[in-house]
């Protein structure tokens, strides 16, 4: 199974693929690890962030898609940019699910991955987006999805 992190920060998407196959999880390279939007209030901006995302899917034979949640209000809120991205991603046939930070806290405590950032080939900015993949990942595997 390979599943998609997202992590939405303002107008970007920054994405991690983890494949789990033969009790191994893999980190596939990918061609693209974020996804900016500048004019999100124009709708051919959206349209093109929608159509690029999901061809990267489609590519990459992703089966699932899993977001960091945001809260949508108070001072910590995510901006609107980003909830505007969240449904261009979610508008798709693939299955797309909202991870809390939380779970994802509770799930790399109870199984911590057993390599770095270095080893796996990620990016700093990806590790959000590895995490939520991972802990996603983690709780398909011991049914809690």
């Amino acid at each position: 199974m390979k599943i998609c992190g997202v992590e939405l920060k303002g107008g970007e998407a920054i994405i991690s693929l983890l494949t789990y196959e033969v009790e191994t999880f893999n980190v596939p390279e990918c061609r693209q690890i974020s996804f900016s939007i500048s004019k999100s209030a124009e709708t051919e901006s959206i349209r093109e962030f929608h159509f690029a995302f999901h061809k990267l899917m489609e590519d990459y034979k992703v089966d699932e898609i899993v977001i960091i949640e945001r809260e949508q209000k108070g001072k910590f809120a995510g901006s609107a940019t980003s909830f505007k991205l969240e449904t261009a991603i979610q508008i798709t046939d693939l299955p797309v699910g909202i991870i809390s930070p939380v779970i994802i806290k509770e799930e790399l405590k109870r199984n911590p991955p057993q390599a770095d950032l270095d080893t796996l080939g990620l990016k700093r900015v990806q590790l959000p987006a590895f995490e939520a993949a991972y802990a996603q990942q983690n709780r398909r595997m011991y049914g809690k999805v």
